[in-house]
């Protein structure tokens, strides 16, 4: 395809995926795509309906998959920069995938494709060979697999969860952090007090809300209630609300609310924020024809929710879903224990190589997770038996497979970067 070609590609798929949001905010969709245009990076993970749209066109591959394995719970947007630390149900802090907005069933090998080109980007941008980018993949190929092996064989070799006991070097550093981080802290940073009790700041980004909205806004509240595991009554209590604009590259346009809710004591320091925002179309789901899934879901914020307790072991216990005017909504905890693994820090080869490792190892839990053994029966047959068995024992092939696609679609990433940026600056984004 000639440039041009490729041009006219980017302009439709993205005025496909976000044209009636552009019209609707286009001042929202400015920031996000100059955002976009700052590194090849930041324009692979705003672009996932064109990686969809590839995975299915000009990059399509049945490779190591057969029916079942077409019909994996995914992560839907799996780059380097989706995995961060949470405090899972049990209590314990845990560095795993995060944000599953985009969380859908598909292939599995989406998921890994997705992954492995955001490494060769990464590995591009810190002045890596060809050879270097090229040991790192083979490196999460090789995790991923042994630890999936592991899972489905039932043995001892499985590591687990990525936690204090289990880490070491960058990923244990990430979550010591997130250790010092205190719900205080989080309060006192995002609340006043005043006449003995909590309300929001005042800052960038959020205001208050009219009667109106409030209502609405409470009356999805009470609703979202009804989608959780039993909570102590005094936490229903909402204290104040706020609304948050400009939330995320992904979020462009969609406003979000905040909720601020007595804890499970009268203390200040036991108060729970919320946020419930506007759940979206995920940019997979165009490319999947599947009516069993797009039929299981009631509305996207249902999807959303669901796709997080399939994926993650221990979700957020505040995570459920509503609707507000008809429109789907997630709603889960803003987490004073959420900390981001800084790749600016990770520099050398050894280092990065420690980190993606890890990173397979989590991502194999993480397709492990939702299958015949979860409370989810969208997907009913174990997920790892059915990779580890597609897979055939051809670890050879598998990670050829994905090293290959990362250099190459890392080098589609980094033109289409180059197309996209001039698109933007020429003024051929419709309305922007």
């Amino acid at each position: 395809m000639t440039d041009d070609g490729r041009s006219a590609h980017i302009l439709d798929v993205l005025v496909t995926e976000f044209g009636d949001a552009m019209k609707r905010d286009p001042a929202a969709f400015r920031r996000k795509f100059r955002k976009m245009a700052a590194s090849p990076f930041a324009f692979y993970r705003g672009s996932a309906a064109l990686f969809y749209a590839d995975m299915t066109g000009a990059f399509a591959d049945d490779a190591f998959l057969d029916e079942r394995t077409r019909r994996v719970w995914i992560h839907g947007d799996l780059h380097a920069e989706n995995f961060g630390t949470y405090m899972n149900a049990s209590g314990v802090l845990v560095f795993n995938v995060n944000d599953f907005d985009e969380a859908y069933v598909g292939p599995y090998v989406w998921d890994l494709k997705r992954f492995a080109a955001s490494v060769a980007l990464i590995g591009y941008a810190k002045a890596l060979s060809d050879e270097a980018i090229t040991g790192l993949v083979t490196g999460f190929a090789h995790a991923y697999l042994a630890e999936l092996t592991a899972i489905s064989e039932g043995g001892d070799d499985a590591i687990g969860s990525l936690t204090l006991e289990t880490t070491t070097g960058v990923l244990h550093r990430v979550l010591q952090l997130a250790r010092l981080n205190t719900r205080v802290s989080l309060l006192d940073a995002e609340t006043t007090v005043e006449d003995f009790d909590r309300r929001f700041a005042v800052m960038e980004g959020r205001r208050p809300i009219d009667d109106e909205t409030r209502q609405a806004v409470e009356a999805a509240f009470r609703d979202y209630l009804t989608t959780l595991p039993t909570v102590s009554p005094v936490e229903h209590r909402i204290k104040d609300f706020a609304l948050r604009t400009g939330v995320g590259i992904g979020s462009a346009g969609l406003p979000s609310y905040n909720m601020l809710l007595e804890g499970h004591t009268q203390a200040l320091e036991n108060d729970v924020i919320l946020y419930m925002k506007q759940a979206q179309v995920p940019a997979v789901a165009r490319y999947i024809t599947d009516e069993r899934v797009s039929g299981y879901f009631r509305h996207q914020g249902h999807r959303t929710a669901e796709s997080q307790r399939a994926l993650q072991a221990y979700a957020d216990p505040w995570l459920g879903h509503t609707t507000l005017n008809g429109v789907g909504q997630l709603v889960a905890e803003v987490s004073p224990y959420s900390a981001d693994l800084d790749w600016g820090d990770v520099n050398e080869p050894e280092d990065l190589a420690s980190v993606i490792g890890d990173l397979g190892r989590a991502v194999a839990r993480m397709h492990s997770v939702a299958d015949d053994e979860s409370s989810h029966d969208l997907v009913d047959f174990s997920t790892e038996d059915a990779i580890v068995a597609v897979i055939g024992g051809d670890a050879v092939g598998f990670t050829a497979m994905l090293v290959g696609f990362a250099h190459a679609y890392g080098a589609r990433a980094r033109a289409d970067h180059q197309l996209f940026v001039d698109l933007f600056r020429n003024g051929r984004l419709p309305g922007l």
